[in-house]
């Protein structure tokens, strides 16, 4: 059986909006985004690649407004998370059955969300990550499919923006399994869903 992860920067105050472009994610007026920019450094990096390599590999979870935001950025700005991006299996859960998925090796995820991902989830294969897909990770906990929560705490906070536990959301318990902190303070933060 596959396990789920959500891996995603927030602030200290929980928000998760906008945290790599300035024009990342503006719904609600946010103007604040690129916020983790200046702390994304090597290290914080290396966290993400240890647990995409205990993975198995790089398998990503993703609702459709964070696929098409972070494929649309990295295949027309290039960079070295293009080639890993395209090729990494995505599957994308959207509200839409017609939602155009213009990346190879993505599948669409529409309707029944929770039986089609603890399908998917049963059918085995390396453990999928999410990366933003707030909505989705709500949607998950809902339904008791999410594993583990990866965050990348950064000491900042913004006062507004979308959290990824926002007011109102699912209540859950959660296990620390390990913390460190990189040198300019961000704390990467790894927990296990009770």
């Amino acid at each position: 059986m596959s396990r789920i992860y959500v891996a995603n920067h927030v602030t200290l105050d929980g928000v998760m909006q906008g945290p790599g472009r300035v024009d990342e994610d503006t719904r609600g007026g946010f103007t604040r985004g690129g916020w983790a920019v200046p702390r994304s450094t090597e290290e914080v990096g290396a966290a993400l690649q240890d647990r995409v390599r205990r993975a198995g590999g790089m398998r990503l979870l993703l609702g459709h407004r964070s696929y098409a935001d972070m494929l649309g950025h990295w295949n027309a700005a290039g960079g070295p998370f293009k080639d890993g991006l395209n090729g990494a299996q995505k599957h994308v859960v959207s509200r839409s059955r017609t939602t155009a998925l213009p990346w190879p090796n993505s599948t669409l995820i529409s309707g029944d969300v929770a039986g089609q991902i603890a399908a998917l989830k049963a059918s085995g294969g390396p453990d999928l990550c999410i990366m933003g897909s707030g909505e989705l990770v709500q949607t998950l906990l809902r339904h008791r499919l999410l594993d583990e929560v990866l965050l990348f705490v950064h000491p900042i906070v913004l006062g507004s923006g979308r959290r990824l536990f926002p007011d109102g959301g699912v209540p859950v318990d959660l296990e620390l399994l390990t913390a460190s902190a990189a040198e300019n303070g961000v704390v990467v933060a790894q927990y296990r869903v009770g």
